[in-house]
């Protein structure tokens, strides 16, 4: 491909040291976004290719986060994330075309916790992965003062991370993670999309985004995979509720 970031400028950083994994076979692109990102305190490394970029991911080093393009030579995004997801909770923004809902609809469907289109701009990418090292923070620290949450046969740590149904472990996102963890201290209530947005995604909800929705139902389905009852209720319109008791 030959997709190139738009305003590709320095600018300065107020970053804590983050450790990113770059696949994607633009050699050019990675070339920019190495040294773009590398000069605001990241630690990058690069994978041209899906073979070579899931070893990587693999492999025991710790990455923050993992920007992943789809079309790649040997193995695509999706193959590469479907394996990554069988074992690893890194968090993992797809670079997709631009216009490609079904490329980003499929890559939320298979755990990925954001897309951007190309060519981006490099204020959005780099506002996007602040938003999601931030929420994966938040998510691995919980917080020194924060309880545990139970509500209608769910339990969730968020000190551990750890979250249950009827005793049973699901394997979360973080996305889902800290979407499950909203609905619970929320539970009853209402609580919109744009509040979701806002909250766990750090972006004002755009028309005709769907990344909510693919997020709870993925969400929905982990859970339904272990109860039949329904745990989450859909408010149309206007967002999700976290169901206390039977209703």
């Amino acid at each position: 491909m030959n997709l190139a970031v738009k305003e590709f400028n320095t600018m300065s950083s107020d970053f804590h040291l983050q450790s990113i994994l770059v696949i994607d076979d633009d050699l050019e692109l990675t070339e920019m976004l190495s040294t773009y990102l590398s000069g605001m305190g990241y630690k990058v490394q690069v994978r041209n290719d899906g073979e070579d970029g899931l070893s990587e991911a693999v492999s025991g080093r710790h990455y923050d986060l993992i920007l992943l393009d789809v079309m790649m030579p040997k193995m695509d995004g999706f193959d590469v994330l479907k394996k990554l997801r069988a074992s690893h909770s890194t968090p993992v923004l797809m670079l997709t075309a631009r216009g490609d809902d079904y490329d980003r609809i499929l890559g939320l469907e298979m755990g990925a916790d954001d897309y951007l289109p190309k060519p981006f701009n490099h204020r959005e990418l780099v506002a996007r992965i602040k938003a999601i090292v931030r929420r994966h923070n938040l998510s691995s620290t919980g917080g020194a003062v924060e309880q545990d949450l139970f509500v209608n046969g769910i339990f969730l740590s968020p000190s551990s991370q750890l979250a249950k149904v009827d005793d049973v472990e699901l394997t979360l996102t973080t996305t889902e993670f800290l979407i499950l963890r909203l609905l619970m201290l929320n539970a009853a209530q209402r609580v919109t999309k744009e509040e979701i947005s806002l909250k766990i995604l750090g972006k004002p909800l755009q028309a005709f985004d769907r990344s909510i929705d693919m997020h709870v139902s993925n969400l929905r389905k982990k859970i339904g995979a272990v109860v039949v009852d329904e745990k989450i209720k859909t408010i149309r319109g206007v967002g999700y509720m976290l169901i206390v008791g039977n209703h």
